[in-house]
């Protein structure tokens, strides 16, 4: 990796935020119903309100951002992330929760994207609440979900961790090569225990064009940890995947810091890599993920 070209390093100013979350104020109007039946500690300890939100951005200097639905508050029901950014179209696109092994799940994606507003969809198969890996995103039940996501040319975010269900997520982007899939958090890799191994088996994933990684600060903060060892991650990861296929995410409020110190942390760890690269990882490829963006 080139990473000759790092004036300015802290300076970037075109950022958005592809992975946070909003909770609503109004509990009667937005009732909650987490997958797996456990609310996250993060969505009572610390909500964030979409309006609240949008005060953090502008603080931050972020200019837009991917509202991802709190699944472990509102589980399927994408209410909230669809009316904030109706309230907000000039700063927030929502990405709402998806299941895909529903019957009808074909027709209820058309009309989430084409008429409600999703920007995305997100399968939630493993997280804080629900501990066990789920495989059931590739199930053959899945495949008429993947065959329209791949028709409505929409990204879907998988929230998984890398591991035995790897293979299921390889055979995913297999046999729909057309899907633009963005893995959270970049799947939770072991960076902590080994930079280098977690970057190794990161960077093989690569062969797959149509995966995108998200990078979070479930990955920055171990980074951040490691010190110089960190570019040891991310140089595989990036010569492997180009900076064009890595997004940054706040992930906020799940995150205790504040956005800022989130922006702060980000820019701290990419800080080797070169200009260009930190453009697309801040700005550049979120707007080829959601097209809603570039404007």
């Amino acid at each position: 990796m080139n990473s000759t070209d790092t004036t300015d390093s802290t300076h970037v100013t075109d950022i958005i935020d592809t992975h946070c979350h909003v909770i609503a104020e109004d509990q009667g109007r937005y009732p909650w119903s987490p997958i797996g039946g456990k609310a996250s500690a993060w969505a009572t300890s610390r909500p964030v309100t979409a309006e609240g939100m949008a005060g953090h951005m502008d603080e931050a200097g972020v200019q837009r951002s991917v509202l991802v639905q709190a699944t472990t508050a509102y589980g399927y029901n994408n209410s909230y992330v669809l009316d904030s950014r109706a309230a907000h179209p000039d700063r927030f696109i929502a990405v709402g929760t998806f299941d895909p092994l529903a019957p009808d799940a074909p027709a209820r994606l058309a009309t989430a994207v084409t008429e409600q507003g999703l920007a995305g969809v997100r399968l939630f198969t493993s997280g804080s609440t629900v501990p066990t890996q789920g495989e059931w995103f590739a199930a053959p039940e899945s495949y008429a979900f993947w065959s329209a996501a791949t028709e409505l040319d929409v990204t879907v975010c998988l929230q998984m961790r890398l591991g035995p269900a790897t293979r299921q997520l390889a055979e995913v982007l297999e046999r729909f090569p057309g899907v633009r899939v963005l893995l959270d958090h970049i799947g939770y890799p072991d960076v902590a225990g080994s930079p280098s191994q977690a970057g190794k088996e990161v960077a093989e994933l690569a062969d797959h064009p149509n995966l995108y990684l998200k990078l979070t600060h479930r990955n920055l903060e171990p980074l951040h940890a490691a010190g110089e060892e960190a570019i040891e991650f991310l140089s595989p990861v990036v010569d492997a995947f180009g900076a064009g296929r890595i997004a940054w995410g706040s992930n906020l409020p799940a995150a205790e810091q504040s956005l800022t110190e989130l922006v702060g942390l980000a820019r701290t760890v990419l800080a080797p890599l070169p200009a260009t690269a930190r453009e697309e990882i801040f700005a550049g490829t979120a707007r080829r993920l959601y097209p809603s963006l570039a404007g």
